[in-house]
């Protein structure tokens, strides 16, 4: 097993809580909680949400967020391009977001590999049937 400090640059630690009150999709905002999962710092978390945000709006639009325009993505984030670059990493090694023809989209990967493991996890650990995943 590898360590956190060991781990590949592609890597993302995600923060698993045990308690059902802490759930993401009991929080009031959902998003910011799956940030401080993924984030130390508080401060990262709110920029990787507003980058986010970011993301999804101009990919909404029809307008994806390209990677050129990381100067004007620095400036509204409010930080300096090794710490944008760091929080884009990890946000595309937890598979949030992808790069693809040089821009930004949100990606189905982190969904994928949490059902992946889910229904590992259920099925061969625990030895129950796959229909019940819940």
């Amino acid at each position: 097993m590898s360590t956190v400090k060991n781990a590949p640059r592609t890597a993302t630690t995600i923060v698993v809580r045990s308690d059902s009150s802490a759930r993401v999709s009991h929080s009031r905002d959902p998003y910011y909680s799956l940030m401080r999962r993924v984030f130390q710092e508080d401060a990262t978390a709110v920029r990787g949400q507003k980058f986010l945000n970011m993301v999804e709006e101009r990919q909404k639009e029809g307008n994806p967020l390209r990677t050129d325009e990381w100067e004007s993505i620095i400036e509204q984030l409010g930080t300096n391009r090794a710490s944008f670059y760091s929080m884009r990493n990890k946000l595309m090694g937890a598979g949030l977001i992808s790069v693809k023809n040089q821009k930004y989209r949100l990606s189905g990967q982190f969904s994928k590999d949490l059902t992946d493991m889910a229904r590992w996890w259920w099925t061969a650990i625990l030895g129950n049937e796959e229909e019940t995943v819940d």
